[in-house]
Protein backbone atom coordinates (compact mmCIF):
# COMPACT_ATOMS: atom_id res chain seq x y z
CA UNK A 1 0.00 0.00 0.00
CA UNK A 2 1.34 3.42 -0.96
CA UNK A 3 2.19 5.73 1.89
CA UNK A 4 -0.12 8.77 2.01
CA UNK A 5 1.30 11.65 4.04
CA UNK A 6 -1.10 14.15 5.51
CA UNK A 7 -2.01 16.31 8.47
CA UNK A 8 -5.45 15.97 10.09
CA UNK A 9 -6.97 18.62 12.37
CA UNK A 10 -9.81 18.23 14.85
CA UNK A 11 -11.41 20.01 17.81
CA UNK A 12 -13.62 18.69 20.60
CA UNK A 13 -17.11 20.17 20.63
CA UNK A 14 -16.85 21.00 24.33
CA UNK A 15 -14.05 23.44 23.52
CA UNK A 16 -11.47 21.54 25.56
CA UNK A 17 -8.90 20.33 23.03
CA UNK A 18 -7.53 20.96 19.59
CA UNK A 19 -5.64 18.06 18.01
CA UNK A 20 -3.29 17.95 15.05
CA UNK A 21 -1.94 14.58 13.89
CA UNK A 22 0.53 13.94 11.09
CA UNK A 23 1.82 10.98 9.12
CA UNK A 24 4.95 12.23 7.37
CA UNK A 25 6.63 8.93 6.48
CA UNK A 26 7.34 9.51 2.79
CA UNK A 27 8.33 13.14 3.37
CA UNK A 28 10.80 12.19 6.09
CA UNK A 29 12.24 9.47 3.85
CA UNK A 30 12.87 12.13 1.22
CA UNK A 31 14.51 14.56 3.64
CA UNK A 32 16.69 11.94 5.34
CA UNK A 33 17.73 10.50 1.98
CA UNK A 34 18.60 13.90 0.50
CA UNK A 35 20.80 14.68 3.51
CA UNK A 36 22.38 11.17 3.56
CA UNK A 37 21.63 11.08 7.29
CA UNK A 38 22.16 7.98 9.40
CA UNK A 39 22.08 6.98 13.06
CA UNK A 40 20.64 9.29 15.70
CA UNK A 41 21.24 12.27 13.40
CA UNK A 42 18.71 10.79 10.94
CA UNK A 43 16.21 10.22 13.73
CA UNK A 44 16.64 13.79 14.98
CA UNK A 45 16.19 15.20 11.48
CA UNK A 46 13.06 13.10 10.92
CA UNK A 47 11.58 14.20 14.23
CA UNK A 48 12.36 17.82 13.39
CA UNK A 49 10.45 17.56 10.10
CA UNK A 50 7.39 16.31 12.01
CA UNK A 51 7.84 19.10 14.58
CA UNK A 52 7.90 21.75 11.85
CA UNK A 53 4.69 20.38 10.35
CA UNK A 54 2.91 20.26 13.71
CA UNK A 55 4.00 23.78 14.65
CA UNK A 56 3.07 25.33 11.31
CA UNK A 57 -0.33 23.62 11.21
CA UNK A 58 -1.23 24.80 14.72
CA UNK A 59 0.39 28.23 14.92
CA UNK A 60 1.02 29.51 11.37
CA UNK A 61 -0.77 27.37 8.75
CA UNK A 62 -0.41 29.88 5.92
CA UNK A 63 3.20 30.90 6.62
CA UNK A 64 6.65 29.47 6.01
CA UNK A 65 8.10 27.97 9.18
CA UNK A 66 11.68 26.92 9.90
CA UNK A 67 12.52 24.95 13.00
CA UNK A 68 16.21 24.78 13.92
CA UNK A 69 17.97 22.69 16.54
CA UNK A 70 21.46 23.75 17.57
CA UNK A 71 23.38 21.08 19.45
CA UNK A 72 25.51 21.94 22.44
CA UNK A 73 28.74 21.03 20.63
CA UNK A 74 28.56 24.34 18.74
CA UNK A 75 29.05 22.51 15.43
CA UNK A 76 25.93 20.52 14.74
CA UNK A 77 22.54 21.84 13.70
CA UNK A 78 19.44 20.50 12.00
CA UNK A 79 16.77 22.49 10.19
CA UNK A 80 13.29 21.65 8.91
CA UNK A 81 11.61 24.03 6.47
CA UNK A 82 7.84 23.82 5.93
CA UNK A 83 5.59 25.94 3.68
CA UNK A 84 1.83 26.38 3.39
CA UNK A 85 1.29 23.95 0.49
CA UNK A 86 2.55 21.07 2.63
CA UNK A 87 6.04 20.86 1.14
CA UNK A 88 8.86 20.22 3.57
CA UNK A 89 12.63 19.91 3.28
CA UNK A 90 15.55 19.79 5.68
CA UNK A 91 19.23 20.35 6.36
CA UNK A 92 21.66 18.53 8.60
CA UNK A 93 25.15 19.61 9.62
CA UNK A 94 27.23 17.53 12.00
CA UNK A 95 30.89 17.24 12.84
CA UNK A 96 32.68 15.50 9.97
CA UNK A 97 31.82 11.82 9.87
CA UNK A 98 29.46 11.99 12.85
CA UNK A 99 26.16 10.08 12.81
CA UNK A 100 24.93 11.31 16.19
CA UNK A 101 23.14 14.48 17.22
CA UNK A 102 23.35 15.30 20.91
CA UNK A 103 20.60 17.43 22.45
CA UNK A 104 22.36 17.78 25.77
CA UNK A 105 22.36 20.70 28.17
CA UNK A 106 22.85 24.00 26.35
CA UNK A 107 21.24 22.98 23.05
CA UNK A 108 18.72 25.40 21.54
CA UNK A 109 15.51 25.28 19.55
CA UNK A 110 14.73 28.24 17.31
CA UNK A 111 11.57 28.78 15.29
CA UNK A 112 11.25 31.36 12.52
CA UNK A 113 8.04 32.38 10.75
CA UNK A 114 8.20 34.35 7.50
CA UNK A 115 5.31 36.82 7.62
CA UNK A 116 3.30 37.93 4.59
CA UNK A 117 5.16 41.24 4.42
CA UNK A 118 8.54 39.49 4.37
CA UNK A 119 9.43 40.19 8.00
CA UNK A 120 10.62 37.28 10.12
CA UNK A 121 9.25 36.56 13.58
CA UNK A 122 11.44 34.29 15.63
CA UNK A 123 11.97 32.91 19.08
CA UNK A 124 14.65 30.80 20.74
CA UNK A 125 14.61 28.78 23.94
CA UNK A 126 16.99 26.32 25.54
CA UNK A 127 15.98 22.73 24.91
CA UNK A 128 15.77 20.28 27.83
CA UNK A 129 18.69 17.89 28.24
CA UNK A 130 16.38 14.88 27.84
CA UNK A 131 13.33 14.15 25.77
CA UNK A 132 14.55 14.89 22.26
CA UNK A 133 12.75 17.02 19.69
CA UNK A 134 9.29 16.53 21.21
CA UNK A 135 10.39 17.85 24.61
CA UNK A 136 12.18 20.77 22.97
CA UNK A 137 9.06 21.76 21.02
CA UNK A 138 6.87 21.44 24.11
CA UNK A 139 9.17 23.78 26.02
CA UNK A 140 9.11 26.24 23.12
CA UNK A 141 5.30 26.20 22.97
CA UNK A 142 5.04 26.91 26.68
CA UNK A 143 7.75 29.56 27.01
CA UNK A 144 7.69 31.36 23.69
CA UNK A 145 4.05 30.95 22.61
CA UNK A 146 2.45 30.65 26.09
CA UNK A 147 0.41 27.72 24.81
CA UNK A 148 0.03 24.57 26.90
CA UNK A 149 0.44 21.55 24.65
CA UNK A 150 0.96 17.82 24.97
CA UNK A 151 2.73 16.13 22.08
CA UNK A 152 4.76 13.19 20.90
CA UNK A 153 6.92 12.77 17.82
CA UNK A 154 8.61 9.69 16.43
CA UNK A 155 10.73 8.40 13.56
CA UNK A 156 11.36 4.66 13.46
CA UNK A 157 13.64 2.74 11.14
CA UNK A 158 14.05 -0.66 9.54
CA UNK A 159 17.82 -0.68 9.21
CA UNK A 160 18.71 2.64 7.58
CA UNK A 161 15.28 3.04 5.96
CA UNK A 162 12.60 5.21 7.54
CA UNK A 163 9.76 2.85 8.41
CA UNK A 164 7.35 5.44 9.80
CA UNK A 165 7.40 9.05 10.93
CA UNK A 166 4.62 11.00 12.56
CA UNK A 167 3.26 12.59 15.68
CA UNK A 168 0.54 14.63 17.30
CA UNK A 169 -0.02 17.83 19.23
CA UNK A 170 -2.91 18.26 21.67
CA UNK A 171 -3.51 21.87 22.64
CA UNK A 172 -5.45 22.78 25.75
CA UNK A 173 -8.12 25.35 24.95
CA UNK A 174 -9.42 27.94 27.44
CA UNK A 175 -12.65 26.02 28.04
CA UNK A 176 -10.92 22.84 29.25
CA UNK A 177 -12.05 21.66 32.68
CA UNK A 178 -10.41 19.37 35.21
CA UNK A 179 -12.41 16.25 34.22
CA UNK A 180 -11.60 16.16 30.49
CA UNK A 181 -8.00 17.18 31.23
CA UNK A 182 -7.55 14.19 33.56
CA UNK A 183 -9.04 11.83 30.96
CA UNK A 184 -6.78 13.18 28.21
CA UNK A 185 -3.67 13.01 30.39
CA UNK A 186 -4.39 9.35 31.18
CA UNK A 187 -5.07 8.52 27.55
CA UNK A 188 -1.85 10.12 26.32
CA UNK A 189 0.13 7.78 28.56
CA UNK A 190 -0.60 5.11 25.93
CA UNK A 191 0.81 7.38 23.23
CA UNK A 192 3.87 8.74 25.00
CA UNK A 193 6.24 6.25 23.29
CA UNK A 194 5.31 6.50 19.62
CA UNK A 195 7.44 3.77 18.04
CA UNK A 196 4.94 0.95 18.83
CA UNK A 197 2.10 3.18 17.61
CA UNK A 198 3.89 4.08 14.39
CA UNK A 199 4.57 0.44 13.58
CA UNK A 200 0.89 -0.52 13.62
CA UNK A 201 -0.43 -1.63 10.23
CA UNK A 202 -3.43 0.68 10.61
CA UNK A 203 -1.44 3.75 11.64
CA UNK A 204 -2.37 6.98 9.93
CA UNK A 205 -3.22 10.56 10.78
CA UNK A 206 -6.98 9.87 10.74
CA UNK A 207 -6.57 6.79 12.94
CA UNK A 208 -4.39 8.72 15.40
CA UNK A 209 -6.96 11.50 15.81
CA UNK A 210 -9.70 8.95 16.41
CA UNK A 211 -7.64 7.16 19.05
CA UNK A 212 -6.64 10.32 20.86
CA UNK A 213 -10.23 11.56 20.98
CA UNK A 214 -11.95 8.22 21.47
CA UNK A 215 -15.16 8.63 23.45
CA UNK A 216 -15.16 12.40 22.98
CA UNK A 217 -17.45 14.30 20.64
CA UNK A 218 -15.26 16.07 18.11
CA UNK A 219 -15.32 17.70 14.72
CA UNK A 220 -12.74 17.01 12.06
CA UNK A 221 -11.83 20.54 10.92
CA UNK A 222 -9.66 19.70 7.93
CA UNK A 223 -6.69 17.94 6.44
CA UNK A 224 -3.67 18.96 4.38
CA UNK A 225 -1.24 17.04 2.17
CA UNK A 226 2.38 16.61 3.20
CA UNK A 227 5.24 15.90 0.82
CA UNK A 228 8.98 16.19 0.50
CA UNK A 229 9.86 18.83 -2.08
CA UNK A 230 12.55 21.42 -2.63
CA UNK A 231 11.69 24.79 -4.08
CA UNK A 232 15.20 25.74 -5.14
CA UNK A 233 15.62 27.22 -8.62
CA UNK A 234 18.18 29.05 -10.71
CA UNK A 235 16.76 32.52 -9.95
CA UNK A 236 17.03 31.99 -6.18
CA UNK A 237 20.61 30.78 -6.45
CA UNK A 238 21.58 33.76 -8.61
CA UNK A 239 19.94 36.11 -6.10
CA UNK A 240 21.88 34.46 -3.28
CA UNK A 241 25.13 35.37 -5.04
CA UNK A 242 24.18 39.05 -4.68
CA UNK A 243 25.61 38.90 -1.14
CA UNK A 244 29.13 38.55 -2.59
CA UNK A 245 31.49 41.48 -2.79
CA UNK A 246 31.05 43.41 -6.09
CA UNK A 247 34.65 42.66 -7.03
CA UNK A 248 34.00 38.93 -6.63
CA UNK A 249 30.85 39.18 -8.73
CA UNK A 250 32.79 41.02 -11.44
CA UNK A 251 35.40 38.27 -11.50
CA UNK A 252 32.68 35.67 -11.92
CA UNK A 253 31.04 37.65 -14.73
CA UNK A 254 34.34 37.92 -16.61
CA UNK A 255 35.27 34.29 -16.10
CA UNK A 256 34.89 31.91 -19.05
CA UNK A 257 34.07 29.03 -16.71
CA UNK A 258 30.51 28.58 -15.47
CA UNK A 259 29.80 28.52 -11.73
CA UNK A 260 28.91 25.05 -10.53
CA UNK A 261 26.67 25.16 -7.45
CA UNK A 262 24.29 22.72 -5.81
CA UNK A 263 21.33 23.11 -3.48
CA UNK A 264 22.15 22.24 0.13
CA UNK A 265 18.62 20.91 0.66
CA UNK A 266 18.20 18.52 -2.26
CA UNK A 267 21.63 18.31 -3.90
CA UNK A 268 20.39 19.41 -7.33
CA UNK A 269 23.24 20.90 -9.34
CA UNK A 270 23.16 24.12 -11.33
CA UNK A 271 25.61 25.49 -13.88
CA UNK A 272 25.43 29.29 -13.98
CA UNK A 273 27.18 31.25 -16.70
CA UNK A 274 28.97 34.43 -15.69
CA UNK A 275 26.77 36.54 -17.96
CA UNK A 276 23.74 35.60 -15.82
CA UNK A 277 25.25 37.62 -12.97
CA UNK A 278 25.63 40.90 -14.85
CA UNK A 279 22.39 42.20 -13.41
CA UNK A 280 23.91 41.96 -9.91
CA UNK A 281 26.40 44.71 -10.83
CA UNK A 282 23.69 47.20 -11.80
CA UNK A 283 22.93 49.59 -8.92
CA UNK A 284 19.37 49.14 -7.65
Amino acid sequence: MAVVDKVVRAVTLDGAFRVVAVDATAAVRGVVGAQHATGSAARCLGDLVVAALLYRETMAPDLRVQVILKANDGKSHALADSIANGSVRGLLQTAKGATSFDLGSGSLIQIMRTLHDGRIAQGTVEAPANGGVAAALMVYMRRSEQVDSMLAIGTCFDGDRVARAGGYMVQLLPEVSRGPLAIMAERLEDFRALDPVLRRDDFGADWLVEQLLWGMTFERTGESPVRYACWCDRARLVSALASLDPAEIRDLVESENPIEVSCDYCGKGYSIAGRELRGLLVPS
